[in-house]
């Protein structure tokens, strides 16, 4: 069947995320230490200890990480008797968000995804809160999918089905592009869509079916579309 509709995830697939993540923690850090002193330095361990608390009161959080990262920051300046503790949360997440969007896509992005837009609807299905908008990208895109939007995260399928719904099309007339084994190529697979590996680093396939495709420069996407369909 004829391709209408290629999905993209983000993180990893459409830049570097984990240097971008690591700034954005520092960058969170060190505003911390400005405008809450009394937090101190969170620990890991007593972030994660924090994290779990919120968890388990609140599982319908479990995929929206950007309520989970609010609550968290809650908890922790309610903890150090911070009276103006949502205050301080919501402009903590704020400070992070910023941070977490100052990132360079590659250099293939943008091109690429210009020229698939001549051909088929683009749409991103993410688990991740970057936001597409946010960077300058969005008008290639006709929705965009965030596993906290809905509280279903990859490799569910129910969260590529949805994403099959906004696009108005039937899985076999879709393709998704994502660096994940799991998350990516199998959830999309398991849907019935069909799944291109972004695999820049060259690395062995693990998973127990291959991907339809595999790529290592985003540049490759559109001749290897035209063999798919």
């Amino acid at each position: 069947m004829t391709i209408e509709l290629i999905t993209f995830d983000l993180d990893d697939t459409l830049w570097t995320t984990g240097p971008v993540i690591a700034r954005a923690e520092d960058t969170l850090r060190q505003w911390l230490a400005e405008n809450a002193p009394d937090v101190g330095v969170i620990e890991l361990a007593t972030f994660q200890a924090i994290r779990e608390r919120v968890l388990s009161e609140n599982p319908h959080l479990k995929h929206r990480i950007s309520a989970l990262r609010r609550h968290v920051l809650f908890h922790a300046l309610r903890d150090a008797q911070y009276a103006n503790a949502q205050a301080l949360a919501d402009a903590a997440f704020e400070v992070f968000l910023e941070a977490r969007h100052a990132l360079e896509v590659f250099a293939q992005v943008e091109p690429t995804l210009t020229e698939l837009a001549d051909n088929y609807a683009l749409g991103v299905v993410t688990n991740g809160n970057a936001d597409v908008r946010r960077i300058g990208l969005g008008h290639h895109f006709k929705f965009v999918l965030c596993a906290e939007d809905i509280g279903i995260a990859k490799p569910d399928a129910r969260l590529f089905h949805e994403a099959l719904s906004r696009g108005d099309v039937k899985a076999n007339a879709a393709v998704h592009v994502g660096d994940h084994p799991g998350d990516d190529i199998a959830g999309a697979q398991q849907a019935g869509l069909r799944a291109v590996w972004f695999n820049p680093g060259g690395k062995i396939w693990e998973g127990d079916k291959r991907p339809d495709a595999e790529i290592g420069c985003l540049s490759e996407l559109p001749n290897v579309l035209k063999h798919l369909g």
